[in-house]
């Protein structure tokens, strides 16, 4: 079968190879894949590939083979899937604890677009534990994360600002409910009650006098790839009692099939809207990571799967640019 394999070359991250048809387990079912989303982090992943690896953990398409041990969506369903790696791909495994029926009024496209940083936003939303007039700050606002959480967050009542890097790619996050949006965490007014860091470098400290007295900082993400320094003696004379947690997505009670049929069920019924910045074919996936690299795209970028090498689907839109 074909499936994108790394290069390791900055401009060209990937290329359509021929792979082996994916072996799966008792408990893993095989996807016959439509549609897959573009990680910043697998951005990351890309420019220095561990041997043997593939990218793609956002997928959704229609079951070819069932599970052996009987469970999970029949021969023929319509699903979205959240496997560990190599779903960029005609074909994928997928374990079915990681995978939700898509109902008719969801099309594959906007469902691939949602288990990375859906399931992201939705795990920090409780994470967060705000509730109705709590004010939450987040950094980072504008990728696909960003946007989940906004609008999750803003429908339970809680008072969002945003940061984003323009106010161009903000628009939307004041469409989803954000209270108010800023281009620099510096002019964020006031203190919350929960501060939500994802840029790491000198974002963190700034967003960490941002926090009131027995507040929170929770740091979820490093986009900028700089490692922030924290002076725990200003600190200490800060905020009382405020505390600084990691928040780890892999980490919840709940599997990822859980979530997405939370967000699926969220999209079928309005209540989520998935912000789809460009959508194309999979033949241009190289020069989409391109564009996220460069932060050319606001909220997900999707690809459809369809004959390697041939013309887009027509279907492309770039979002407002930085």
């Amino acid at each position: 079968m074909l499936a994108l394999t790394p290069t390791g070359i900055d401009d060209k991250a990937v290329e359509v190879s021929e792979v082996p048809e994916p072996e799966p387990r008792d408990d893993e079912l095989v996807l016959q894949v439509e549609a897959f989303s573009v990680n910043r982090g697998e951005t990351f992943l890309l420019a220095n590939p561990k041997p043997g690896w593939r990218p793609g953990k956002d997928i959704a398409g229609t079951v070819v083979r069932a599970a052996a041990d009987g469970t999970g969506p029949v021969v023929g369903t319509r699903i979205v899937g959240h496997p560990w790696v190599a779903g960029w791909a005609e074909r994928a495994v997928v374990p079915v604890a990681s995978t939700a029926v898509l109902p008719d009024g969801v099309d594959v496209r906007t469902a691939a677009a949602l288990p990375l940083a859906g399931i992201t936003a939705l795990r920090l939303l409780r994470k967060a534990r705000a509730s109705y007039g709590d004010r939450v700050l987040i950094t980072g606002a504008s990728g696909g994360v960003g946007h989940y959480f906004v609008e999750l967050a803003a429908s339970a009542g809680v008072e969002v600002t945003a940061v984003s890097a323009t106010q161009e790619r903000g628009s939307r996050l004041r469409d989803l409910g954000a209270r108010e949006v800023v281009t620099r965490v510096e002019d964020a007014e006031g203190v919350y009650d929960v501060v939500l860091e994802s840029v790491g470098g000198d974002s963190l400290p700034v967003a960490l006098s941002k926090v009131r007295a027995d507040g929170r900082l929770i740091w979820f993400g490093q986009a900028s790839r700089t490692a922030p320094r924290v002076d725990f003696f200003s600190f200490f004379a800060g905020p009382k009692e405020a505390s600084i947690e990691h928040f780890d997505y892999t980490r919840s009670p709940r599997t990822y099939g859980e979530e997405l049929a939370v967000l699926v069920r969220l999209v079928d019924t309005g209540r989520l809207h998935p912000e789809i910045g460009l959508l194309d074919d999979w033949s241009r996936t190289a020069e989409a990571v391109q564009a996220l690299r460069r932060r050319e795209v606001r909220g997900n970028i999707v690809l459809s799967i369809s004959t390697p090498g041939g013309p887009a689907d027509g279907t492309a839109v770039a979002a407002a640019a930085a």
